[in-house]
């Protein structure tokens, strides 16, 4: 009887030996998932934001106010992306990340205000079918110069124009920085050339000059060579097709605004795309 019970605790402390160092084994080999949103390399479009499988995220250039322009059909091709309180992956700018609430009530994440969504024909990693696709969705990156924006322009008078500079309803496309503000030309200025800005700056706050260090991403549909710095009284300014680069101040750093164009008269200030000649 007692070499019963010996035997019975034997086996039992055996078990609980076992349970005991399987436990710790899988501690020190935690199952590991992928983080919500992380960053890929694509073969030709470099670093790109995914979510946890990989699979690409998108900008739409008509979401340049910070609203979804994305709805019924356009979301079966388009399917937006969300996550709550996501976790993020290495060499990925959490700070920048935002939520919006759509039409419907549904959330959706944003990245620089821009909404991401994915691209139903995508369905592994690095796959960006989606790039340049209607020259208006581009994959989602933390470190574009400029990006790709898609509205009605409606001037400082209220009224509304055409990529023509005529009264009329019509979206076009412009270039805005990372954030979706407009950036505009002058048409006073020559090639590569500020004839607007006062030494002292003095003017600046009416038309402040696009200061960027370097040429880092664009949309794929520009072409980088296009794109320059230029120096302006020690600052440095960028060019697109030799016109020097301008914000609007009375767009008050508001994304989707493009007041600018009707300013003093329509054609003065214009907005710029690949559409536009080079000065």
């Amino acid at each position: 009887m007692i070499a019963k019970k010996f035997s019975l605790m034997v086996f039992t402390l055996a078990l609980c030996l076992g349970f005991v160092s399987c436990s710790q084994d899988d501690d020190d080999n935690p199952i590991t998932a992928n983080p919500d949103i992380q960053l890929v390399q694509h073969a030709t479009l470099g670093s790109i934001l995914a979510d946890e499988t990989g699979l690409t995220l998108y900008f739409f250039s008509e979401d340049v106010t910070g609203e979804s322009a994305c709805t019924g059909g356009c979301l079966a091709n388009w399917p937006v992306f969300y996550v709550a309180n996501p976790s993020y992956g290495a060499g990925v700018e959490s700070d920048r990340f935002g939520v919006i609430t759509r039409a419907d009530g549904s959330k959706q994440t944003t990245f620089d205000g821009w909404p991401l969504y994915y691209y139903t024909p995508d369905q592994a990693q690095g796959e960006a079918k989606g790039e340049g696709a209607g020259n208006k969705w581009f994959v989602a990156k933390q470190n574009y110069t400029v990006m790709y924006g898609l509205a009605q322009l409606i001037g400082a008078d209220g009224k509304s124009y055409k990529e023509d500079y005529t009264e009329g309803t019509a979206m076009t496309s412009y270039l805005t920085d990372a954030e979706g503000r407009t950036l505009y030309g002058f048409v006073v200025d020559t090639r590569n050339q500020n004839n607007y800005t006062d030494a002292d700056f003095g003017n600046d706050a009416v038309w402040p000059v696009y200061i960027v260090d370097e040429v880092k991403e664009i949309p794929s549909i520009l072409s980088q060579g296009e794109f320059s710095i230029i120096d302006v009284h020690g600052k440095k300014q960028l060019t697109y097709k030799g016109w020097p680069l301008y914000y609007y101040g009375g767009d008050a750093g508001q994304r989707g605004l493009n007041k600018g164009v009707s300013v003093p008269q329509p054609g003065v200030w214009p907005i710029l795309n690949k559409n536009s000649a080079s000065l």
